[in-house]
């Protein structure tokens, strides 16, 4: 049973930086799907970012292109989450997901979820 463990959240003022690690405890990211996805109070889980195929391909949600970056190191079987210019807007639970089978990309692993909270 494949486990996602994240890590790398916590409190920053508005315009810094974090940086989510997700750990997998076998390679589950080299040739499926994975992202991140993030819930805000009151609404539905959404999609920040993802990527395909062992990083052939990513894909970001408007509200963060050009502040986050999505990577994997196939290595240490790790998935992060590059947070830069950090806006109150972005604060929510991040949770890592990964898709045991690709195509099509249907997130079925998730993590246990990472607080952000961004102060103005």
């Amino acid at each position: 049973h494949v486990q996602l463990v994240e890590s790398g959240g916590g409190s920053v003022e508005a315009g810094g930086s974090l940086r989510l690690s997700c750990a997998a405890s076998e390679d589950i990211f080299s040739h499926n799907c994975a992202g991140w996805l993030r819930q805000l109070p009151g609404k539905e889980r959404e999609a920040v970012a993802a990527i395909y195929s062992g990083g052939g391909s990513t894909y970001y949600a408007d509200s963060v292109k050009g502040r986050f970056t999505i990577s994997q190191d196939k290595v240490k079987q790790t998935l992060s989450l590059q947070m830069n210019s950090l806006k109150t807007e972005d604060t929510a639970i991040y949770y890592c997901a990964a898709s045991t089978t690709f195509p099509p990309c249907r997130f079925n692993l998730w993590g246990q979820g990472t607080q952000v909270t961004v102060s103005s």
